[in-house]
């Protein structure tokens, strides 16, 4: 399947506001914004693309433009590239790549039946599998529940220790049917072990954790009127991108006719920009987007 850059041209409408200027794609995926941002900027400008992923690495390895470079890292170590107030513009497009759940032997689909790993960077860290045959079942529990809202995460983590006990679970296919085998709703429209592999896959990636860590770097590496767009595509991500650009209310008692705020040097200038109908029907994983723009002042 192809894979379709998510409010492409609204991202970079904001984004690159300096033709010549130093920019950055947190997440390279296969290459959609990147692409779009070279053919957008100036020769002497400059764009960098972060991945962890070693797929996109390679795949952002075969751009050959002068202004370009490729980096094969977590988005979290944008301070080992750059200096202090040096780059002008920052996109996240955040979530998963349309390949790993098209590609079965990534381990991210129920769909597709492939070794259940759920890693971006396979260099590093464990697979699920692995994590599952040690995790206890509060440790589950509060994983399904904390990452997927998954009202269902008692009667899941104790059937997956049911079928642990007797056999390894070692692939996607595997584990989606024992959620789905005891799932109360059976003919929802959404397959039953979507929020189940959504919230692992966020655990064995620390995707938030990251994002957190991102955020704080990117904007100490922006320059003054810089732009960070971000690309959210479920609440969780949406709150962290809000919570950390929400300015900070200092309340002084009701005698004293003054409240003060500190923007935390971003204002909002664009805010839950949503796929146009026909972004929808052409791409419908774009449904969920949303897409939050931030200026540095």
């Amino acid at each position: 399947m192809l894979h379709f850059p998510v409010l492409l041209e609204e991202s970079l409408d904001f984004l690159i506001h300096k033709k010549n200027g130093k920019y950055v794609d947190c997440t390279y995926g296969r290459g959609g914004h990147t692409q779009s941002i070279l053919n957008r900027i100036d020769a002497d400008a400059e764009l960098t693309s972060f991945d962890k992923d070693l797929d996109a690495f390679n795949h952002a390895a075969l751009i050959k433009n002068k202004n370009f470079n490729a980096i094969h890292n977590s988005f979290n170590k944008l301070e080992n590239t750059f200096d202090k107030e040096t780059v002008d513009g920052i996109l996240y497009d955040l979530g998963t790549c349309s390949t790993h759940f098209d590609e079965g032997n990534r381990g991210f689909s129920f769909l597709h039946d492939g070794p259940l790993d759920m890693r971006f960077n396979v260099t590093k860290g464990i697979p699920l599998s692995a994590w599952l045959k040690k995790a206890t079942q509060k440790e589950i529990m509060d994983i399904l529940y904390k990452y997927g809202d998954e009202k269902h995460a008692k009667i899941i983590s104790s059937s997956i220790l049911d079928h642990r006990s007797k056999n390894e679970i070692k692939s996607t296919i595997q584990l989606a049917n024992i959620i789905e085998d005891i799932y109360p709703e059976k003919r929802k429209k959404i397959h039953p072990a979507t929020k189940s592999f959504q919230a692992f896959r966020i655990h064995i990636n620390n995707e938030l954790g990251e994002l957190k860590e991102s955020l704080e770097q990117a904007s100490n590496i922006l320059v003054k009127n810089g732009i960070i767009v971000v690309i959210s595509f479920h609440s969780l991500e949406d709150n962290i991108v809000k919570e950390f650009f929400k300015p900070s209310v200092m309340n002084f008692p009701k005698d004293i006719p003054l409240n003060t705020i500190e923007e935390k040097d971003f204002k909002c200038i664009a805010k839950k920009i949503r796929p146009t109908e026909e972004e929808v029907a052409l791409n419908k994983r774009s449904r969920s987007a949303i897409m939050r723009v931030f200026k540095k002042i």
